[in-house]
């Protein structure tokens, strides 16, 4: 902990040069808070600082019951104050020109812990379960209230049509002819099968249905009598998605579900068709995103630039949307609806504890960890946000009004981005369906806006560079060493002078002084990013490119052979361009562990 508090002043000195802001007794307050406070002062109270700074930029007044953690004087806290007096009157009411280099400031010291990837306590785990079991109990609820108007969800329905009718008939026709790819996807699953295991899997009546097992677990009908081996499972007999905490914040950890095995490698399939005619499709491509979020980003800058376009941002997203829902909007597609609804995930095992085991029947669609999630929660979500307009315009949107938002709406996951002077109705609609605005995260006021990791002040880019893991003990923790190279290269383009001689010298310490050169953004080695200089010991013999000596991330596969008729279907079943390794039948699935090893490779 010693190292993330002189990080920190570090940090603090480097924006209070930028500043002109003396910084002595906020590194004194810092210093003794995490003393008596411990960790969860750095991770948990401090970036509670930066998000009342954003709420103060949208509402234009710093309000002190959003900082009850922090001492007031007048209308400002103690702390930081001479970055906030950049900012904010002495009342506390928002200046005429803010600084965003204070305002960056601010930011930077408040949240720099706060996204470490860190275990939450016991306490935390468990309420995030039991609030996991709690957001699919109300969404029973919003169902019951959805079913007493159907001429709403109706009218939403015509919306969703007019926007998605043409990828979901070329989508309908794909599935009801056979013309499917499947492929396993990287993640955990429920039956704890990883890589090349999964080539084993169970089937199910209901998959069977929609995703013959002729053509999606062997390799052609010649190999027809492996099916004999095969476990088919009843509806009652099928496994759960196992509900599973992993390390996100210290506040609340990311629970995703292992889903079965054979319901991933179906889900991956009809993903798969749906998000590429979307990427497709010439319209619905500019209006919804699911690899690229440089096109949020480039809208956020500008809803802070004119204050023409708000970014708001769902709490539990994928936990709220309602199955039934979706089977409503996707009914006139039946081969894709079926589809979909066989390879769902209808059940969820959630551990409390060593003792007690919750089994529940979900009423949401899916949950994080299902490959169907993203996609379908952006075409709901965006379906919503045009149904959310057209009842502040009063009349049936046409295609042509769709075209003329290209540049205004844009749906990335839960990244939303729509016109001001829509954004209450979306808002309320969003809310009317069952989902909930994150407020705090949500901005259509000020000139403060962030979407997609982006973060900006009236056009400025004001995001900061944020620590992943603990500080390394030594070369062996090979993960805490990756994230402490890649923190050190962000705040080097932040241009943190004293920041960065300080983790360059860290960094020396852990890996020898010799041994973390300048390289290349390219370089495979764990090295200072410089674009002019490069350390270079010799040209490699073979290629005559520059190399030198460092330290090289290694990551391996767990042994998993495969061979025979399922080695085949693997081959059979491989998509894109890039081949193969060449180990991939010995070894596959997430790495058992990685570590970082010397060896000579280009800068």
């Amino acid at each position: 902990m010693k190292s993330l508090i002189h990080l920190w002043k570090k940090l603090a000195l480097d924006m209070g040069q930028r500043c002109s802001v003396d910084t002595a007794r906020d590194v004194t307050t810092v210093t003794s808070r995490t003393e008596h406070e411990g960790m969860e002062f750095l991770t948990i109270t401090l970036p509670t600082f930066g998000k009342a700074l954003e709420k103060g930029l949208a509402d234009g007044w710093l309000d002190p019951n959003a900082l009850p953690a922090f001492r007031f004087r007048g209308g400002l806290p103690v702390f930081l104050r001479g970055f906030l007096d950049l900012v904010f009157n002495p009342d506390g009411s928002i200046r005429d020109t803010p600084s965003p280099d204070a305002i960056l400031a601010v930011r930077q010291l408040s949240g720099v812990f706060g996204k470490m990837y860190l275990p939450a306590s016991a306490e935390r785990t468990l309420l995030a379960k039991l609030k996991y079991l709690e957001t699919d109990e109300e969404l029973e609820e919003v169902d019951a209230k959805l079913a007493s108007e159907p001429e709403r969800v109706l009218a939403l329905r015509r919306v969703f049509t007019l926007l998605f009718h043409r990828v979901l008939d070329s989508s309908d026709l794909t599935i009801a002819a056979g013309e499917l790819t499947p492929k396993h996807g990287p993640g955990a699953t429920a039956d704890r099968l990883m890589g090349n295991q999964k080539f084993g899997m169970s089937w199910t009546w209901r998959l069977d249905e929609f995703f013959p097992s002729d053509e999606f677990i062997i390799p052609s009908p010649r190999y027809r009598d492996l099916l004999d081996s095969v476990q088919f499972l009843p509806p009652e007999q099928e496994l759960p998605g196992r509900v599973i905490d992993v390390p996100k914040t210290q506040k609340t950890p990311r629970l995703i579900t292992a889903e079965p095995a054979c319901m991933q490698y179906a889900q991956q399939t009809v993903s798969s068709v749906l998000t590429e005619r979307i990427n497709e499709d010439r319209i619905l491509k500019r209006l919804v995103g699911f690899r690229d979020q440089e096109p949020n980003q480039v809208l956020a800058r500008e809803g802070s630039l004119t204050g023409s376009l708000a970014t708001l941002d769902l709490s539990e997203a994928s936990d709220r949307v309602s199955n039934n829902l979706v089977r409503t909007l996707f009914r006139p597609w039946s081969n894709l609806n079926g589809s979909m609804q066989a390879c769902r995930t209808r059940r969820a095992e959630v551990r409390i504890d060593d003792s007690s085991v919750i089994i529940r029947d979900l009423v949401k669609f899916a949950s994080m960890g299902s490959a169907l999630t993203f996609p379908v929660e952006a075409m709901v979500f965006l379906a919503i946000v045009f149904y959310g307009i057209e009842r502040d315009v009063s009349r049936p949107l046409r295609e042509r009004d769709i075209k003329s938002f290209i540049g205004k709406v844009r749906v990335y996951g839960d990244d939303i981005i729509v016109p001001v002077e829509h954004v209450r109705s979306v808002a309320h609609s969003l809310e009317s369906f069952g989902f909930r605005v994150n407020t705090s995260k949500s901005f259509w006021t000020g000139q403060f806006r962030e979407s997609c990791g982006k973060d900006y002040f009236a056009g400025t880019d004001v995001s900061y560079v944020k620590l992943r893991k603990m500080f390394p003990g030594n070369r062996r923790d090979a993960l805490e060493v990756v994230a402490l190279v890649t923190f050190f290269n962000q705040a080097k383009e932040n241009h943190y002078q004293h920041t960065t001689t300080w983790l360059r010298k860290e960094l020396r310490r852990v890996l020898g002084k010799k041994h973390f050169p300048r390289v290349s953004r390219d370089s495979a080695i764990l090295g200072e990013i410089d674009e002019v200089y490069h350390d270079v010991d010799e040209l490699c013999k073979e290629t005559h490119v520059p190399v030198t000596k460092g330290y090289v991330v290694r990551a391996k596969s767990p042994q998993n052979p495969l061979d025979g008729e399922r080695a085949l279907l693997k081959f059979f079943l491989k998509q894109g361009e890039n081949p193969l390794s060449r180990e991939h039948l010995v070894r596959s699935g997430r790495t058992e562990g990685v570590s970082i090893n010397l060896r000579k490779a280009a800068v």
